[in-house]
């Protein structure tokens, strides 16, 4: 009997239990990806920032310039008697008072020429005694008619001859008394010393013609600078610059702070300078300390007057776009919304908003990277951290719940 082949299973019945499972598997995930799609999307979450609340104040207007700082004095410091430079008594660099010496310059030669004068003068009166008792003998003779009236005129003239030798040497003993006391090179005003220009064992010229160092006065300092018309025009009530009408000059230092010391104007140039159209000017600021030094760039900032009903915003806030500057305010539903404002000038470390914000409007001052335009925050106060009493609450704006997969 022949063996029938057992019957095979077919395998379209095999493929079809795992193509329902299929089927089923990516049903589920279809409607799982439908289910997402269709969901809202979640909310963007508050984003906590510093909100300051726009009052009007008064600022000062000013005009800025670019100036330098000078020394009150520049003086050069040169010997008056040559000789052998014997000793720099001064430190490079020091601050020295009026009268101080600075350089020692050889004296033996100078007392010699003091002990010459010395001489002479004692030879000249010397003379002058001989002269007066000739000139008194030969008056007696005169007197006796014994020696003509010639012979006595001639002795009389001895004597005054001797008289003027003798005030000579006087002059010429005190002169060399002065150029003794020249060998001790003093500092003639007070202020900061330069590097020496000679070193030790140098011959210094007669005349003075030798440069030995230099002393700069810095307290005062000097700031000098150049204003244009237009702007001095500007920021004087009536159109016309009065330098009487500045009340104070400040200076911003190259690190962007203010010096603490207000200065004054003490030179004002009579006329423009017709090819900058800018008029030159110079301001005095005390400087004990020596905190300035001559040489530095600064910003010189002339008040002129006082503006009011405007707004300060620390400079920060402030944003520099294509359309000018803007600020990032709080609008009434706590989302952010652009300002467009008109600055003026800086006031300390913040700006002055000459137009664009009200009373009450709320700047953000801090997070602006975060921020954008219509975006939800939390505002608080400045010293006030986010959840504190009177702040807005970061979950303010309900966040949609996520959906369920």
């Amino acid at each position: 009997m022949s063996a029938h082949p057992l019957p095979q299973p077919s395998s379209s019945r095999l493929a079809l239990p795992a193509l329902a499972v299929s089927l089923v598997l990516l049903s589920a995930c279809s409607g799982k990806d439908q289910q997402a799609a269709g969901a809202p999307p979640a909310a963007m979450p508050a984003m906590p920032v510093t909100a300051l609340e726009m009052q009007p104040t008064r600022a000062e207007t000013s005009v800025e310039a670019v100036a330098q700082t000078e020394g009150a004095r520049e003086v050069e410091v040169r010997a008056r008697v040559g000789g052998i430079l014997m000793k720099r008594v001064y430190e490079e660099g020091a601050t020295v008072k009026a009268g101080q010496t600075l350089f020692q310059i050889d004296r033996e030669p100078l007392d010699v020429a003091v002990a010459q004068a010395k001489a002479q003068l004692a030879e000249a009166k010397a003379k002058v005694e001989q002269t007066q008792r000739e000139a008194g003998r030969l008056k007696a003779l005169l007197a006796q008619q014994a020696i003509s009236q010639r012979e006595y005129d001639t002795a009389t003239s001895d004597n005054s001859v001797a008289l003027a030798a003798v005030q000579a040497a006087q002059a010429a003993l005190r002169q060399a008394e002065l150029n003794l006391s020249y060998a001790n090179v003093t500092a003639p005003v007070s202020g900061v010393t330069g590097r020496a220009q000679v070193s030790e064992g140098t011959l210094v010229a007669t005349g003075g013609n030798t440069l030995l160092t230099t002393i700069v006065q810095v307290n005062p300092i000097w700031v000098r600078f150049s204003v244009s018309e237009s702007e001095l025009a500007a920021a004087t009530p009536d159109g016309r610059f009065n330098p009487k009408a500045i009340r104070s000059v400040e200076l911003i230092l190259p690190d962007g702070s203010t010096y603490a010391q207000r200065g004054r104007i003490n030179f004002a140039a009579s006329q423009i300078d017709p090819k900058l159209g800018t008029l030159q000017l110079r301001g005095e600021f005390p400087n004990a300390e020596g905190r300035l030094l001559p040489g530095q760039f600064v910003r010189a900032r002339l008040i002129t007057g006082e503006r009011e009903g405007v707004f300060k915003v620390p400079q920060g806030a402030v944003i520099q776009s294509d359309m000018g500057a803007l600020v990032m305010t709080v609008g009434p539903d706590n989302k952010v919304a652009p300002r467009p404002v008109k600055t003026g000038q800086w006031s300390g470390k913040d700006w002055v908003i000459l137009s664009g914000l009200k009373a009450g409007d709320k700047v953000i001052v801090d997070n602006l990277v975060k921020v954008r335009p219509g975006a939800p925050v939390a505002p608080h106060a400045p010293g006030e951290g986010p959840g504190a009493p009177g702040a807005a609450k970061p979950g303010a704006a309900p966040a949609a719940a996520p959906a369920k997969g």
